[in-house]
């Protein structure tokens, strides 16, 4: 047990005990104590025990220590009472058994005890913060009365005590029966938030494409004082409250005062599977091997290998750059899938969704990123809620299709994208304020989306801007697709039929029900993708020296053979990030602690092919003269990252081999139009 080395007071007068100044007389002195109940019952077993379970009992006995310690220390010159001493209990833990612990998940609630337990929940909307009566003082009105003076009625805040069993003008004096008028300059202040928790298991819903008849109930959390502001929107908590029954006629909310809370950290499986550690060690060999063959193999139960392996590729360096928990990481890797077959890439970004450490799926008609409405608790404050950007914290937002979208909605992600933070509007008329208010909220989530490559373009284009061999995009704008960082056109195998494999896939589906279509891809189930995608987010990967000369001097080049005199370079100052973190993904998703020059390869291609996309036509890179050899043309091609099909080891030796060459054209490139990129490296 421990005292906090200052008296907490909130939009109060703080009052530290100095001997030898003069010292104001107050009405309620607050004395907040963060107590372990477990290092308590070590100690004294009956205080412990009152502890977990009278709360009540063990604030009054706090107070009476406190009175006298006071008394007998001389603390505090003139005389005070025991009823001005405002004792707040916070037990920080609790003990580790189930009858101490609360599931919001269970059913039905309100018949427990009104004791101290630990929850477990997701912030999924909160208020703004106002103000309650922390303590009053009341004087009785008949003049002869002793209690008409001094401090002998003096009423506090209890855990579920609403405004007016606090402030109330039908109170008696308990030695006359005369009313009692509060004393209004006595009145003392606090803050209060009110915040909204439901069970995690909820995200597993939000997560089904499907409709789902499982519902999850959220509680009311009540901050006060120093806990508030302290929680943030899609962040689990652990939190150690009391609940109460808030009174409000004619209605009964159950709801919790919270004591404590902890941020949650969800432990992940930090092991790679034994068919993966085999293949890491058979695929050394080449530093493209291993994650070649695991996204060849990638969602074999939804595509056949083979198919569709770029967008694979990206799914997982999207899922290995998620945040997780980690407050300190803030990088993004949005993905935007081009394709003609809409309902196999949905199934596959859907079921990539899975395997993230937290994955939303949202709906077209739902809110994105947040909405607002009234407080139900009787103050009227504004209620903000999360919308699916905002739970999906740390983890992936499913968009689904982009046409489905309306203008104004596109405009606000476009917005997002870019800063990576949303601002609600608050006005000031409709909830009770005198001025109207803007709060921002950081967006930490990587965004998916798929648009319809064949679908007609909603912009025209006059005759004169069209380019000799230009390709349309689709009905994406370039603005939005230039604020995400990834595009993949998704095209199939030039040889066969373009539906002939995923035609093959569903018939064999359909005869052999539950047997394995494809025994060498089959042999990596879901859950070993999930362990190595989990092992690969908590790795720390430092950029070598080759790595960051090849993506500054690319970036340099660039912008270099891409400007115009009238609008200036295409390729914007955030493409070096964009290209730093597609490094470093490579390189964990092949278990590499080290960014080495073959990572930086696949990001330079991957980023080449996305900028080519991003602008409504594809842009042809010319380069200068090289000496009598002639015009030399950096050639990239669309399926540059997998350019044959992944069948046997000749087929991996050949990608290594089209790698090595796309390598030596971009160091030549760099050469080329940086020379001096070594030079100019800065640190980012």
């Amino acid at each position: 047990m421990k005292q906090s080395q200052r008296i907490h007071r909130r939009n109060t007068k703080a009052f530290t005990v100095n001997p030898g100044e003069s010292q104001q007389v107050e009405a309620v002195y607050r004395f907040h104590f963060d107590v372990n109940p477990t290092d308590v019952v070590e100690l004294d077993a009956r205080l412990g025990d009152c502890i977990l379970h009278n709360t009540l009992k063990a604030t009054s006995l706090f107070q009476s220590v406190c009175y006298l310690s006071i008394k007998a220390l001389s603390l505090i010159k003139h005389p005070i009472t025991e009823n001005q001493i405002n004792v707040v209990l916070k037990p920080t833990h609790m003990p580790p058994f189930p009858r101490y612990s609360l599931d919001l998940s269970e059913f039905p609630r309100g018949y427990g005890p009104m004791r101290p337990l630990e929850l477990e929940g997701l912030v999924i909307a909160m208020t703004r913060v106002t103000h309650y009566t922390q303590g009053a003082r009341f004087l009785c009105t008949e003049e002869k009365c002793p209690c008409s003076r001094g401090f002998h009625h003096i009423r506090v805040h209890a855990p579920g005590a609403t405004e007016s069993a606090t402030i109330r003008s039908d109170f008696i004096c308990f030695l006359c029966s005369s009313p009692l008028r509060e004393d209004v300059k006595s009145r003392v202040l606090g803050d209060k938030q009110l915040v909204e928790l439901v069970h995690v298991k909820a995200l597993d819903v939000l997560g089904v494409p499907g409709p789902s008849s499982l519902r999850y109930q959220s509680v009311t959390l009540f901050l006060r004082d120093e806990l508030c502001n302290s929680m943030k929107i899609g962040h689990v908590y652990r939190v150690v409250g009391i609940p109460a029954h808030v009174h409000q006629w004619p209605n009964i909310t159950w709801s919790i005062e919270a004591c404590s809370f902890q941020s949650v950290t969800p432990e992940y499986p930090c092991k790679i599977s034994d068919n993966f550690k085999a293949l890491h060690a058979a695929s050394a060999c080449s530093p493209w091997r291993f994650s070649a063959i695991v996204a060849n193999s990638f969602a074999s139960s939804v595509v056949p290998p083979g198919l569709y392996s770029t967008l694979k590729l990206a799914l997982l360096l999207s899922l290995v750059q998620t945040e997780g928990e980690n407050p300190n990481v803030h990088n993004h890797l949005d993905v935007l899938a081009l394709t003609n077959d809409m309902i196999i890439v949905d199934r596959l970004m859907t079921y990539s969704l899975g395997l993230a450490c937290r994955g939303v799926r949202h709906p077209v008609n739902g809110e994105l990123f947040a909405f607002l409405s009234r407080d139900e608790h009787g103050i009227g404050t504004a209620n903000i809620h999360a919308g699916s950007a905002m739970l999906a914290c740390g983890g992936v937002c499913l968009l689904g299709d982009l046409t489905c979208y309306k203008r104004d909605k596109m405009d606000t992600l476009q917005s997002v994208l870019e800063s990576r933070s949303v601002t609600v509007f608050i006005p000031g008329k409709k909830y009770g304020e005198d001025v109207d208010q803007q709060l921002s909220f950081p967006i930490h989530c990587n965004f998916w989306a798929l648009a319809d490559a064949a679908a007609p373009s909603k912009k025209l284009l006059k005759p004169d801007r069209v380019i000799l061999g230009s390709v349309e995009m689709g009905p994406v704008a370039p603005q939005v697709a230039e604020a995400f960082g990834l595009v993949i056109q998704c095209r199939e195998a030039v040889a066969h039929h373009p539906l002939l494999p995923m035609t093959m896939h569903t018939l064999r589906q359909a005869i052999s029900p539950g047997e394995p279509l494809y025994p060498a891809c089959m042999q990596f189930t879901t859950q070993d993708y999930t362990e190595l995608i989990a092992y690969a987010r908590s790795l720390q990967v430092k950029m070598s020296p080759d790595a960051e000369m090849m993506i500054h001097g690319y970036y340099m080049a660039s912008r270099r053979v891409r400007s115009d005199f009238s609008q200036g370079s295409s390729v914007s100052v955030a493409s070096i990030q964009l290209m730093v973190d597609l490094a470093q993904s490579h390189a964990k998703l092949n278990l590499r602690t080290q960014v080495l020059e073959e990572d930086a390869v696949i990001a330079v291609l991957l980023f080449e092919n996305s900028i080519t996309l991003k602008h409504v036509f594809f842009v042809k890179i010319k380069l200068l003269f090289n000496g009598n050899a002639g015009a030399s043309t950096l050639v990239i091609p669309p399926d540059a990252v997998f350019p044959c099909d992944l069948r046997d080891l000749d087929s991996l030796h050949k990608r290594d081999l089209t790698l090595e060459d796309f390598h030596q054209q971009i160091l030549h490139f760099v050469y080329t139009y940086a020379p001096g990129a070594a030079t100019y490296i800065m640190e980012e």
